[in-house]
């Protein structure tokens, strides 16, 4: 789920999204609240939170970070606009310090590595293209569902066939400060615990 809000460009409208809205979707109003779906599925695409201002104090700009908090007062603005709607949403962290495993050469593609990532109670094989990833390193790891700061959505994917669950950040992906100019994974010190939320 991401949450967007951006009053000089857009309006006072806080836009609730969980997938892009294709060609056949559909749109019911709820006051100021209107629900975007799909037609043929009825699958929930997004929401439109219209005057949003007057319900919350929104102070950032721009893609928001996804709290309890946030997802305790837009049930409260459905509720207020008689949508008796849920939000089922992940809050667990995005951003994890990762160990890589494995790695092991794409079958189809001379510059990319597949890498068994340990990211905490879970593993995920993720598909890289930074020519210094090495097994045994500690990374930063978006899960699914993150937001980089320039706005890109990871998704689950296929790159040239071989399933990839996730992305293993540079420190220019993540706009640290002082990021080198060569290309290049993000690697880090043995200092951080694996699955850890990274913070930046």
């Amino acid at each position: 789920m991401q949450i967007f809000y951006n009053k000089q460009g857009i309006g006072d409208v806080l836009m609730i999204s969980f997938k892009p809205a294709g060609l056949n979707h559909q749109f019911s109003k709820h006051g100021d609240v209107v629900k975007i779906y799909q037609q043929e599925t009825s699958e929930v695409l997004g929401y439109n939170i219209f005057q949003a201002s007057q319900y919350i104090t929104i102070d950032e700009q721009g893609s928001l970070s996804v709290t309890q908090e946030w997802v305790d007062q837009i049930h409260e603005i459905f509720q207020n606009n008689s949508l008796e709607d849920k939000l089922d949403v992940d809050l667990s962290p995005k951003f994890v310090v990762g160990y890589v495993k494995e790695k092991q050469p794409h079958k189809n593609a001379d510059k990319l590595s597949v890498c068994q990532v340990d990211v905490g109670g879970e593993e995920l094989q993720i598909v890289c293209g930074a020519p210094n990833v090495d097994q045994g390193q500690k990374v930063v790891v978006a899960k699914p569902g993150a937001v980089m700061p320039g706005g890109m959505l990871i998704k689950e994917t296929e790159l040239r066939g071989v399933p990839s669950s996730g992305m293993i950040c540079s420190a220019k992906e993540l706009e640290l400060p002082d990021a080198p100019k060569e290309k290049g994974i993000l690697v880090l010190d043995n200092d951080y615990k694996t699955g850890e939320p990274f913070e930046f």
